[in-house]
């Protein structure tokens, strides 16, 4: 090909640079120690960044670390915040080895607790994560449900096909996001039979048999439609399990006695149905997957106890 003129100009670089060869592109990386930091400076083009990083840059740092070993562990919780996470667990993080330091990671509906041990030694170093860990349990068993990167719908999923259960969703508020996170996970169809999107109060009507009278006297977004829809799509949908949602997503629709945020999540089996009761927040997206992810909870914690 022929070498342009910004070809060439690209081509230059500092004479202080150990330059990071770029087989994707034509924009070569640059490699800079100084007071004994490492500064390094890649193209922004995706595909030509991560072959970068991953064939020269990460092999590159590795050789320098030498001997020392890194060990990370994440643990999954939900059904607590932040602070609160926070403050149950204040002995045991103030207790853990110096080598070992413990990160907050929330998102909506879930904090991840992420523990980082360093030395010399990988497997003794894995050792002390999972003494730490083993500790956390005993005093959080009810708000761990993963580790890593194990998604709260693939571990349903697991239950789901290990019991040989089935499960469907009718959802108002959420507006399929339930069911659009559960068909995430390849093979779903083996416990997966489908979704009500309920989303009017005809639709929860003639679709999901909630009486009239119940919406007349409590309104869509109330325990008593809730714990209907649940009921309903179980039975109409011939599924063992069912995940029923309903609430104001906002910004808009709320009132005093029902503010945005309030959400109703009902999971129903053969024989019981749960409801729940939850006051979010005023931003909408944020609500759905707050939604979503306690909803996903409730059906876990359901079908471990049964």
């Amino acid at each position: 090909f022929t070498v342009t003129k910004k070809n060439c100009k690209q081509a230059e670089v500092p004479e202080s640079c150990t330059v990071i060869p770029n087989k994707q592109g034509t924009a070569p990386g640059m490699w800079f120690v100084q007071n004994g930091k490492i500064f390094i400076s890649i193209p922004g083009v995706p595909f030509e960044m991560k072959a970068m990083i991953t064939d020269y840059i990460i092999p590159m740092l590795k050789s320098r670390a030498g001997n020392n070993a890194i060990v990370h562990k994440t643990i999954l919780t939900q059904g607590i915040g932040e602070s609160f996470l926070a403050d149950l667990i204040a002995d045991w993080e103030n207790n853990l080895p110096e080598n070992v330091h413990l990160a907050y990671l929330p998102s909506p509906g879930l904090v991840r607790l992420r523990l980082t041990a360093k030395g010399t030694d990988k497997d003794a170093l894995i050792n002390i994560i999972d003494n730490e860990i083993e500790k956390l349990q005993k005093i959080i068993p009810e708000y761990i449900y993963g580790f890593d990167t194990e998604a709260l719908e693939q571990i349903i999923g697991d239950l789901l096909i290990k019991k040989g259960k089935t499960l469907v969703t009718a959802e108002s508020c959420t507006g399929g996001y339930i069911a659009h996170c559960i068909t995430k996970v390849p093979g779903c169809s083996a416990y997966f039979k489908g979704s009500v999107i309920a989303y009017s109060n005809e639709t929860k009507e003639n679709i999901l048999d909630v009486k009239h009278e119940t919406l007349v006297e409590y309104g869509a977004v109330s325990e008593e439609t809730v714990k209907e829809m649940a009921e309903n799509a179980r039975k109409k949908l011939e599924a063992d399990y069912s995940i029923a949602v309903s609430g104001i997503a906002g910004p808009d629709g709320g009132s005093a006695e029902k503010p945005v945020g309030l959400v109703y999540i009902g999971v129903a089996s053969a024989d019981s149905v749960i409801v729940q009761k939850f006051n979010f927040g005023n931003n909408r997206m944020i609500n759905i997957e707050r939604a979503t992810v306690f909803a996903l909870n409730m059906l876990r914690k359901e079908i471990l106890n049964k």
